[in-house]
């Protein structure tokens, strides 16, 4: 997470980012954020993949960068920032959680299989299971890497509906693993929940933890609402030129 309000970050350096977010040999991250002026919006929010390439929405990440703005001083309790998918409205609750309106899920499919494609700033591939796999780097690989989308990628999540929750694990694009939490993959998940059970208030439990979604009852966001924690793990200085 990086204050670029004054464009010092070299964002065309995909390969930068790349050894940045690299585990072995960097800071290590899923992603990168940038938070940049906008004159439209309180500021906006540019994200790239693990793999240096700007991506399309993250959820989580939008939450951390309101986080992160709030840290700043940007904001107050509610904000307004753009990203690649448009504007978004967001609020900092006073036991820190983040509320993110999110745009509408789009363009629901439903496989022969019987699973689900839907776009939520990003695309997700659900696929509904009686129990979580043990393993699901195999098969989430075998779809993104299939011919249908194969070029562009796609986010496969594996969820299992329960009476009080949904169980979720995430394969993203980019990252190319499977990863602790994603917003998107979460409001996609959701998405499926409510098509299937109407519900309006969802919890989703990740690996890295629980996200709530709503779905246009969220007492001052309207909307499409994923809600969670937003904590700073640590902050440090990254010397792009040092040789050891």
């Amino acid at each position: 997470m990086i204050d670029n309000r004054l464009q010092t970050f070299p964002k065309e350096d995909t390969a930068l980012i790349a050894r940045m977010c690299d585990r072995h040999f960097g800071i290590g991250a899923d992603g990168l954020i940038l938070l940049e002026e906008d004159e439209d919006a309180d500021f906006r929010m540019v994200y790239f993949n693990a793999d240096g390439r700007e991506g399309t929405m993250c959820g989580n990440g939008g939450r951390c960068v309101v986080a992160f703005a709030y840290k700043l001083g940007l904001l107050k309790k509610k904000t307004s920032f753009q990203a690649i998918d448009g504007l978004h409205y967001a609020e900092v609750s006073d036991d820190g959680l983040v509320a993110l309106a999110m745009n509408e899920p789009s363009k629901i499919e439903k496989t022969p299989e019987g699973h689900y494609i839907l776009d939520t700033g990003s695309p997700h591939y659900v696929i509904v299971c009686g129990q979580m796999p043990k393993e699901i780097i195999e098969e989430a690989r075998r779809i993104r890497f299939g011919e249908r989308f194969k070029h562009e990628g796609i986010n496969v999540n594996f969820i299992v509906i329960e009476k009080d929750q949904i169980q979720i694990r995430t394969y993203e694009r980019g990252v190319e693993n499977e990863t602790m939490a994603c917003g998107t993959g979460a409001v996609a998940a959701a998405a499926v929940a409510k098509l299937m059970n109407k519900r309006k208030h969802i919890l989703v439990a990740a690996l890295g933890g629980a996200l709530e979604v709503y779905f246009g009852v969220y007492p001052s966001l309207s909307g499409l609402v994923l809600k969670g924690p937003a904590k700073s793990s640590f902050q440090g200085v990254w010397r792009r030129h040092l040789k050891v």
